[in-house]
This record gives C-alpha cells, structure tokens and sequence, in this order.
C-alpha cells in the first residue's frame, strides 16, 4: 500500500563488505530518528552514525543518507543505510526495521513509487531493470538511453501529434457551423499518414532492442565429429561441452553466454546432422533443425578431411543468415574454397587456434550489425511493440474511414495505445506486469 513504510536491502544478497538499505514512506524520517538517537543529517549527504534497536542494543557503526521527498528517488521521504554487510548486521537491522512498523518491500515497488509519483515513466522504469540486469556494454547504453527519456520523448511526441490531429477532427465535428479554417480534416489526414509512416518505420527495426536485451542467438552446426562442440569450448573459454570422437556424442543443445566485444550472444552447440541411427539421437537432429531455423546467426561448420566434397545435411543451412567455417586445417588434404553457397569461408583449427581469431572478428562484427541501432531510441520490449501495432492499424482505419465521429475515436485509441507505452493513459491493469520482474530494492 502507498501509506506504508517500505524498506529492502538495495544491494546484493550475502556476504559483503558493505550492504545498503533503503527505505521509503511516511516513517522514514522518524525511523531514522529512531534508529540513530539524533536528529536528522544533512540532507543529501553522508553521516556517520551509530544506529541502535529500540531497546538500545548496537545494531552498527555506518553512513546514512537522508533524501526528503519529494525530491528523492520515489517523491516520498527516503532513507538509506549503509552498513557492514554481514549476515548478522542484516538480520538485526531486519527485526529492528519490522518491530518500527516498516514492511518489506515488494519486487519494483520503489521504482512503482517513483512512476506513481511522476519522477519517471514506464519506458524508464524499464530501463532501470535493464541496467540492473545488463552484462554487456551494449546493453548499458541501450538501458542508459532508455532510462535518460529517448524512448518516452519519442512517443511523447507522437501522442501529442494524434492529439492535435484528434483536436482538428473534432472541431469539424463539434463547430461545423462556425468560421473555422479551411482543411482542418485534410490537414489532419496528411499529419497522421505522416506520423504512421514514421510509427512503421521505428517498427521495422528488425526487433535489435528486444535482441540486443535477450542475446543474439547464433547456432552451431555441422556434421558429426566436425568439431561444433571443441569450436563451442574455444570461444567460451571453457569446457562447456563434451568432446568425443565418438559420433552422436552431443545429443542436446547446449548453451554459453558470451560477451563479444561488449554485444551479448547466446551460442549454442547441436547435436550432428545426419541420418540418426537411433531414437535419442533422432531427438537431437531434430532439436538442431529447430534451433537452427529459430537463430538469429548460424555458424556452419565443415570438415575439411571431406573436402571437395560438402556435407548436403550441412549446406541446405547456408544462407545470408550463416558464418561458414572449415575445420580441421591442420590436418592437410584439399584447399579450402573462397566460399561455399556464396557466402565466405573462414579456415580454421580449432585444435591449434589458428583462425580463431579471425571467426571471433566476424562473429563480433555480425553481432554488432544485428544488434546496433545507432544513436535512435530502440523498441526494447514486446508490449512497446504492440502497442505501437494497435496504433498503426487504428490510425490507418482513421485514413480509410468516412464518418468523421468514427475518424475521431480511432485516433484515439491510437492515441491510447502510444500513451500506455509511457504509463499516460491506461496504466494500471499492466503496471504488475511491468514492475514485477524487479529485484528487491528497486
């Protein structure tokens, strides 16, 4: 409940030297008070103090900070603790934070606070999510932008469009009979092909947010033994996958986070393709058929020892969606082509190293290409995406329509379903949805 006193370690969990705790509400200054014997601190600025329970035993020896509302992080009075973050300071300051009234906070809840509050929007209430989550570099200044406003002045500036172009709509409408000026429904019908095209366009953006947020998941395949799962060993760094000359030995898919020059991908190694000579191997074929048609990259392996010949099963995936490596360079036989169905072809070894190096590059460049927006404002979420469809498809029945009442209500709801993407209008049935995916103390 808004009325109540929240509060929740704001950083990680366990062991550290150092945790903070963060409190908001009505009683956040008196639980200072309470909690420190003395009046309250400077505001904004860090003091030293001895913090005790209510029956005087020492909790610890910290820093606190006092931000009043409403200009603090949730527009209420807030409080910060910066202690020893060992786990008996955490459960005293618990049961003495419980036994002042205080409850723990909800996931999201002080970042639902500050939106409620008007200290942001939704989109940047999102991006607060996403920094905290963020483990590439192109994913913190994707989730800086958003949460510097890009994103909600762009749509901002689109509903205030639909507004102006609803306004001289109904002004047909409500003052047919008055001295208006000439082309007011025109006027408006240019402005909203205008604004659609420019909604579509945002649209078309081959999904990099979402992309760039989730990983780009690029596939590893080829035939048995071909060296897929020591080529996913080499680019993690790590035995991830077990490798065998046994053929059919990779029957699952299995997967590695990878940080590839501040990009994330999600690499995944697949069972051989091939005729499966049994049912669980049959499983994994399968299972490597659909990752390959879900990935968003596909790194095809070939055994050079096979050459000039190539693997059909292998080929049918080359396409411009595909990055063709030959393996096993080190062993001699034939020379490696230029390019294999038109697409170039990277020699390597994976048992020596030898043009590993050069597969990271390309790799790393067709991250970058794939996810890379430039310096526009990306659609980072499937809900943004949505809305923005229902928008497009109410504002083209608006063009094609005849009545004007019947033009003046799709404009609004276009109008409606840009402003739910920044919590304008309509908010509250998705705002669980939003906030719950929060850490505690966020």
């Amino acid at each position: 409940m808004r009325g109540d006193t929240i509060f929740a370690l704001a950083s990680g969990a366990g062991r550290a030297g150092v945790a903070v705790y963060r409190l908001s509400g009505p009683r956040a200054r008196e639980t200072l008070s309470a909690l420190t014997g003395r009046g309250l601190p400077e505001a904004r600025r860090a003091s030293r103090r001895i913090l005790r329970t209510p029956v005087g035993e020492i909790l610890d020896d910290g820093l606190v900070l006092w931000f009043p509302g409403p200009a603090s992080f949730t527009g209420e009075d807030v409080v910060e603790l910066h202690l020893h973050g060992g786990r008996a300071v955490a459960q005293a300051v618990v049961d003495a934070l419980l036994s002042l009234g205080l409850r723990p906070a909800e996931p999201g809840e002080f970042s639902r606070r500050a939106f409620e509050a008007g200290r942001m929007d939704l989109t940047q209430a999102e991006a607060i999510a996403d920094l905290v989550d963020a483990e590439t570099a192109a994913q913190r200044r994707q989730a800086l932008r958003q949460m510097e406003g890009g994103l909600a002045r762009l749509y901002e500036e689109w509903r205030q469009r639909l507004i102006r172009c609803q306004a001289h709509i109904e002004a047909d409408i409500d003052f047919s009979d008055e001295d208006l000026p000439d082309g007011l429904s025109t006027g408006a019908a240019a402005e909203l092909t205008s604004l659609q095209a420019d909604i579509r366009a945002h649209l078309a953006d081959g999904h990099r947010g979402e992309r760039l947020r989730e990983g780009l998941a690029v596939a590893i395949l080829g035939a048995p033994n071909v060296g897929k799962s020591s080529l996913l060993n080499a680019l993690s760094g790590r035995d991830a996958a077990i490798v065998s000359a046994t053929a059919g030995t990779t029957r699952d898919v299995i997967e590695v986070h990878l940080d590839l020059g501040g990009y994330p991908v999600i690499l995944a190694d697949t069972a051989g393709l091939r005729d499966a000579v049994e049912p669980i191997e049959e499983e994994g074929v399968r299972r490597a058929r659909a990752r390959a048609g879900d990935a968003d990259l596909r790194l095809v392996l070939f055994d050079r020892g096979a050459l000039p010949g190539l693997d059909a099963a292998s080929l049918e995936w080359v396409d411009e969606r595909s990055l063709v490596v030959v393996n096993k360079c080190d062993d001699g036989g034939e020379d490696v082509p230029d390019r294999i169905g038109d697409r170039p072809v990277f020699a390597l070894s994976v048992r020596t190293g030898e043009g590993l190096d050069g597969v990271i590059t390309a790799l790393t460049a067709a991250a970058r290409a794939a996810l890379e927006s430039g310096g526009a404002p990306a659609i980072t979420r499937a809900r943004h995406r949505v809305a923005l469809e229902e928008a497009v498809m109410a504002i083209d029945r608006s063009l094609g329509g005849r009545m004007a009442e019947l033009v003046a209500e799709d404009i609004r709801m276009a109008m409606r379903a840009v402003g739910r993407i920044t919590g304008r209008v309509d908010v509250e049935d998705m705002l669980d949805v939003v906030f719950r995916e929060f850490c505690i103390g966020k």
